[in-house]
């Protein structure tokens, strides 16, 4: 009797050692974060960990002159740091890593004690392409604050899929591939979301292994930092992309080529081996332990089969058996498992994926094994159109960005009061809020506004942008709570497309380029006077406010640009030369100015995006690669892409983009003086060519001079006056 009271003694002390010490380890890993953002800060907060209850929590309180942030885990007691900083100091945290984190001269007090529980959850973050538009060549001090970000903002499920071709490299070897053929199989590092959503292979490889080596590296410190943070990293697993080789290794395997992706032809297609064929078994055993050799797991798996690809076959007793065998595979090599599958599918191809398809595709797999991201709900909830995804849980999700564009886009309060009513109305289904942009170079407010969704702060929209333009101001300031409310409440108005000025594009005579839209759907007047309401600030003491700057302008910039453009080709059905010389030069003016403009912000240059590619290459060959990846996807990208990706930075707007619109207008000019008709035919040939021959360029580019953002944002309003709404 009592070696067994003495036994459970014993094993209550172990546990309460083993959960004190989690306990310490969750503190620390919250006093660290602090500490990354600001020693001051850290010096002014402490935290402590309380009992879990049936949700995350937080709270915040005064004690002894400094701020308590207590919460049941790190991940908790970060996002109660974020809604301090956020709520309190007036501080946006930026997620980019060289941006220091802005802080007020005395830290304020709390004065009451909140508390402040999650509504759901999960809360996810990222989509497959941000690791090509943004992440691509991001090395651990990017990533360690963009981890910091996540968790300031609640994050809990990041996707985490760098470093997955180390992995696979290991695997495609064991199964009898040679190392230049596995290396050729993989795209370029700027193309890997595509090659993993299985989309294309091989363009701009093979693969350099100072790639996988690295990647490996980070990949490690990444999972780390992440799990250090009570977040769950979702790991890649096997959906059954294989390279085209493996139908000469293996013959009698049953592999099929997938559908031309945007006009992506040989050697770039991609092939699907049948998920019923016992090499897909042993294929994803031999995944999941590779990678859980080298990155751990936590059980939780991305896969998707088709994404903007057909399957083989529609019929849908034929997709049940796909989704059953591919978790079962899953299952057998981790009996824990849960997928995790973009919706994104059924919203891209809804016409194809009807009821019976899609039911049959959600039920191969045991209920509650599946989560679904329904992806992109400020425009299309797929959950509705699918019963709830018919029994598997989903992800409500804001996409808000495609291609990285650096557009001011996005349905944000709408998409608000969407979520609010799924919340309301999808019952014990949703049990998760995210966002799945596609690049970072954004205002961070549509997707921080979103996240918040996921806690009970009970603010309403008025008072929450009323604190964003107090945050980005730095201090209460009309002019920027004015703007503010007007930009959220009349600009980020309409879902996200692809689009941008229209001087990122190419130029066509009377028309818009493939990728720009023949609309902008905010009203312009309104967007050029939130931009003027913004210049009424008798300074800029905010990093964030910069950027509202450079925003607002280059969009209005962008409608004077069209007015000219109008105008432009105007002059040239009226054989007016004088109106295309006055009309030419001035379109050109204002793209030096929207230029210098976006010089003011290194994270507006496309020299950021150059030198962490180059940065990254540890030799002269390595470095030249990593830049053309670099400047091809923002480019030409491939396939039918041209301009997908297109970026209002410096440097690319003043010389790519002013080189092509130069080379229309002097086309345009010169046929009217020849008595000719301008050939947009034989205009683009040429042009692709230049657009070819800058993306494989090293030379350094120049930027223009710098001066005061608001004074020259001033001297621009003045300037163009006559052509802004």
């Amino acid at each position: 009797m009592k070696k067994g009271l003495l036994l459970c003694l014993g094993v209550v002390l172990t546990v309460m050692t083993l959960s004190s010490k989690a306990m310490a380890s969750d503190v620390q890993q919250a006093q660290d974060l602090a500490n990354r953002l600001s020693p001051r800060l850290a010096a002014h907060v402490t935290f402590v960990q309380v009992p879990a209850q049936d949700a995350d929590y937080f709270i915040l309180e005064d004690e002894g002159g400094k701020v308590k942030i207590s919460g049941n885990n790190a991940n908790s007691m970060a996002t109660g740091l974020g809604h301090y900083l956020k709520d309190y100091c007036n501080t946006t945290v930026s997620w980019f890593a060289d941006i220091p984190v802005e802080l007020p001269d005395v830290l304020p007090a709390v004065d009451k004690k909140v508390t402040i529980k999650a509504r759901v959850p999960q809360r996810f973050f990222l989509n497959y392409c941000t690791y090509g538009y943004t992440m691509v060549f991001w090395q651990w001090h990017d990533w360690e604050r963009f981890i910091d970000w996540m968790a300031l903002n609640g994050v809990n499920l990041p996707l985490a899929i760098t470093g997955q071709e180390s992995i696979w490299y290991k695997v495609w070897k064991k199964l009898g591939m040679k190392d230049e053929e596995i290396r050729s199989y993989f795209t370029g590092p700027a193309y890997l979301p595509w090659h993993r959503m299985a989309n294309i292979d091989a363009w701009c490889g093979p693969l350099p292994k100072h790639w996988l080596e690295t990647q490996e590296v980070l990949q490690k410190q990444i999972v780390a930092r992440e799990r250090d943070l009570n977040m769950r990293p979702v790991l890649p697993a096997f959906a059954g992309h294989v390279p085209l080789r493996f139908t000469e290794l293996y013959p009698k395997c049953d592999v099929k080529p997938l559908e031309v992706w945007d006009e992506f032809e040989k050697p770039y297609n991609t092939y699907f081996l049948d998920s019923e064929d016992p090499l897909y078994t042993r294929i994803q055993k031999l995944f999941i332990q590779e990678q859980t050799k080298a990155f751990g797991t936590d059980h939780i798996y991305g896969i998707d089969p088709f994404n903007e690809m057909s399957p083989p076959n529609w019929d849908p007793e034929y997709l049940g058996r796909v989704s059953k065998h591919i978790y079962q595979s899953l299952a057998a090599a981790d009996p824990k498992a849960e997928w995790l599958q973009m919706a994104w599918f059924l919203y891209y191809q809804r016409k194809d994926w009807n009821h019976d398809r899609t039911r049959a595709m959600m039920q191969g797999v045991p209920e509650g094994k599946m989560t679904m991201l329904d992806y992109f709900c400020e425009n299309l909830e797929v959950w509705r159109m699918h019963n709830g995804f018919y029994g598997q849980p989903f992800i409500w999700c804001y996409l808000g960005n495609f291609g990285g564009s650096s557009a001011m886009q996005g349905n944000v309060l709408e998409a608000g009061a969407k979520f609010e009513k799924a919340y309301q109305e999808a019952g014990k289904d949703l049990i998760g809020i995210g966002s799945t942009l596609e690049g970072l170079d954004v205002q961070q407010f549509p997707y921080e506004y979103i996240l918040d969704k996921a806690w009970n702060y009970g603010v309403n929209d008025s008072t929450y942008v009323a604190q964003v333009a107090v945050r980005h101001a730095g201090e209460a300031s009309m002019p920027a709570r004015v703007a503010w409310w007007s930009l959220a409440k009349d600009v980020f108005v309409h879902y996200a497309y692809t689009r941008g000025p229209q001087f990122n594009f190419v130029p066509r005579m009377h028309e818009n380029a493939k990728w720009s839209r023949d609309k902008i759907f905010y009203q312009h007047d309104r967007m050029v006077q939130a931009w003027l309401n913004l210049l009424q600030q008798p300074a800029v003491k905010r990093d964030a406010m910069t950027l509202d700057i450079i925003s607002a302008g280059r969009e209005a910039l962008g409608l004077a640009f069209s007015k000219a453009k109008e105008r432009f080709d105007q002059a040239y059905d009226n054989r007016d030369l004088n109106g295309l010389k006055t009309n030419g030069q001035l379109l050109l003016d204002i793209i030096a100015d929207a230029d210098a403009l976006t010089a003011h912000h290194p994270y507006c240059t496309v020299n950021k995006w150059i030198d962490m590619a180059r940065d990254y290459g540890n030799t002269p060959e390595l470095k030249d690669y990593y830049e053309m990846n670099a400047r091809r996807l923002i480019t030409t990208w491939g396939g039918d892409l041209d301009d997908y990706a297109n970026r209002s930075w410096a440097g690319l707007i003043g010389e790519y983009y002013y080189t092509r619109w130069k080379m229309y207008i002097d086309d345009v000019t010169a046929a009217v003086q020849q008595g000719r008709e301008f050939n947009q035919e034989e205009f683009d040939k040429r042009l692709f060519e230049y657009e070819l021959s800058w993306a494989d360029m090293h030379s350094p580019i120049t930027l223009p001079h710098v001066t005061d953002v608001l004074t020259f944002s001033r001297h621009l309003a003045d300037k163009y006056a006559d052509l802004l709404p």
